[in-house]
């Protein structure tokens, strides 16, 4: 599939992609706008927003903890289209929801009228985890017609038929996933990221590597092993979470995120192979 020119673009950079991820909405509205912008001037190339669901199967405690946050702050599909609108920040937005949202949104059944509602807000691009690439053709279709990217998650154990059928049905770029289980910051990277990475080097589409990412030097050993990209959200969330819990004020919650933002976004550029031959 052809990316979405402004996903596209990024990857067409050379350098590699640091894409974090937020719950939109986590831990309020007004401090959550601050965090998403903050964490552009710390080097961010696309930001991953969460638009919470009631049960979202592939995250691990952290992530389930700001979603729960999110929602008991209002947000709703509505409210997270006007987060979006609201928010100042030039690059490019990816949701990352559920399907069961994207499917009972509108008077319309189906995905489109969530997907066109999400192209005039400015999402460039969508992640749904829950989504079987075999059942993905409504959605594909409404991505289409409204110049979205279409993002899958590739697991370590995806093979054969099943990841054909992803890799066909993939825009923008592919979410490889680090590890097996949900996400959550970890203190060191799987060497189920090399092998993952290999198997998908015969398809052109961008290679974004997440799950358990916590460290510029885990972007740089990711970077370096091949990936066009990393993806970062517990590692960041846990920082929101603090500050929450913490009392911390807003603004100093936003220069702790844009801080590891420029950490990772540092080390990601580290693991390039011009980095490699100037050091």
């Amino acid at each position: 599939m052809t990316a979405n020119s402004e996903i596209g673009a990024v990857f067409e950079s050379g350098e590699p992609a640091f894409i974090p991820y937020l719950v939109a909405g986590d831990p309020e509205y007004e401090a959550s706008l601050e965090y998403v912008e903050a964490l552009e001037r710390g080097g961010a190339d696309i930001v991953e927003l969460g638009l919470p669901f009631s049960e979202p199967i592939a995250e691990g405690p952290t992530i389930q903890n700001a979603i729960v946050r999110s929602m008991e702050g209002g947000m709703t599909p509505d409210r997270f289209f006007a987060f979006v609108e609201e928010l100042d920040v030039g690059i490019p937005l990816v949701c990352m929801t559920y399907y069961n949202l994207i499917f009972q949104y509108g008077s319309e059944a189906g995905p489109r009228p969530f997907v066109k509602r999400a192209a005039e807000a400015g999402i460039a691009g969508l992640v749904v985890p829950d989504l079987p690439a075999e059942e993905a053709d409504p959605l594909r279709d409404a991505c289409d017609e409204y110049g979205l990217d279409l993002v899958f998650i590739v697991a370590p154990t995806t093979r054969g038929d099943r990841l054909k059928t992803i890799m066909d049905q993939v825009s923008g770029y592919v979410y490889v996933q680090a590890r097996l289980g949900t996400t959550g910051a970890r203190d060191d990277v799987s060497d189920q990221t090399d092998e993952s990475l290999a198997r998908l080097r015969e398809w052109a589409v961008p290679k974004a590597v997440g799950f358990g990412i916590k460290t510029g030097e885990h972007a740089e050993r990711i970077v370096s092993a091949g990936a066009d990209g990393i993806i970062v959200g517990s590692a960041l969330v846990d920082i929101v979470a603090e500050g929450a819990e913490s009392g911390e004020s807003t603004e100093a919650v936003a220069d702790r995120l844009e801080a590891k933002a420029r950490e990772l976004k540092d080390g990601a550029l580290r693991g390039t192979p011009s980095a490699a031959v100037e050091d």
